[in-house]
């Protein structure tokens, strides 16, 4: 399939995406993530255990991400 990107719609282009965000999900368990993402997990792992870090609710990381950006 060759898809030419210029000439699609915004709308075009985020159907597509969707539509290949939906088949790699579909395979997601062929995919492998990259030693770097694992010894990043491990690090704020061990930073929880610590008490270095902490976690945040979601929806008010939500808001304050809004509040930033206006």
């Amino acid at each position: 399939m060759n898809l030419n990107v210029q000439k699609m719609t915004i709308t075009e282009k985020l159907q597509t995406m969707e539509m290949l965000w939906d088949e790699i999900c579909r395979n997601a368990s062929e995919l492998e993530s990259p030693a770097w993402q694992g010894k990043i997990i491990q690090h704020r792992e061990e930073h929880l255990k610590q008490g270095k870090d902490s976690f945040e609710d979601w929806e008010q990381a939500k808001k304050d991400i809004r509040k930033s950006t206006c």
